[in-house]
């Protein structure tokens, strides 16, 4: 993005401070601002405030050595012109300050109904207040995003691992049920053979038997052919009294 050839962003700016200009809009009516400078800042950030998307979020473009920070949140857009020397996370500390401060004095109340820049007068001063005390603590705010970060990295470190506890605890669940059904399969393994063996059993001895049974029956049948009836004592006394 870049100026519109009205003159430089900020002219006029004096130094120390790293915020130009900044304003609360209700969609794209703007309903307070404030800034001590000259220039095409607030034009530029007029038109980038037309282009943005209406979802909650935060956006950031560069122009002439300026940043335009925007912080979308409900229906209502928060800018901040700053120069390029301040980081962005300051810019948007300075946001969300300035989010939370107007919402609490205005959230569901006048804001919703005001005119264009009618809440200047009010909230100017305290829009400028904001911008002095973000930038006297912008080494602060630095040292708290360290914190907050390494706090965030420790967080997912941690989520991390918990996450991979419970996968192992998940593989090893699986484990135990796989150990369960296996030993449920050796079980049911055994007792077919069991049956298996007993039928086997069975099988064999009624082979047996009926072998036993045709071994008794032929030699039943020798008797017979040998004795010529049950009483081979009879027969052999009978062979005995024959004469020569």
């Amino acid at each position: 993005m870049s100026g519109n050839g009205d003159g430089k962003v900020g002219e006029g700016e004096g130094e120390g401070w790293g915020f130009i200009y900044s304003f609360v809009a209700r969609g794209t009516v703007v309903v307070a601002e404030y800034t001590e400078y000259t220039g095409n800042f607030a034009a530029i950030a007029e038109r980038c405030l037309h282009k943005l998307p209406s979802s909650n979020n935060r956006f950031t473009y560069a122009c002439d050595a300026h940043t335009f920070n925007f912080l979308v949140h409900d229906g209502y857009a928060y800018c901040v012109v700053a120069k390029e020397s301040v980081p962005k996370h300051v810019s948007l500390a300075f946001l969300e300050r300035l989010k939370t401060d107007f919402r609490k004095r205005y959230g569901g109340g006048k804001a919703d109904t005001a005119m264009a820049k009618s809440l200047t007068k009010e909230f100017g001063p305290v829009m400028k207040e904001h911008m002095r005390y973000i930038i006297e603590h912008a080494d602060e705010i630095e040292k708290l995003l360290k914190v907050k970060t390494q706090v965030a990295e420790v967080k997912n470190i941690m989520l991390d691992n918990i996450e991979k506890t419970m996968d192992r605890g998940e593989k090893l669940k699986d484990l135990e049920y796989k150990a369960s059904d296996l030993r449920n399969q050796a079980q049911d393994f055994k007792k077919q053979g069991t049956k298996v063996r007993k039928k086997m059993w069975l099988q064999n001895m009624k082979i047996k038997l009926v072998v036993l049974g045709i071994l008794l029956i032929l030699v039943f049948i020798i008797w017979i052919s040998v004795c010529h009836g049950f009483d081979c004592t009879k027969h052999e006394h009978d062979e005995s009294n024959r004469p020569n």
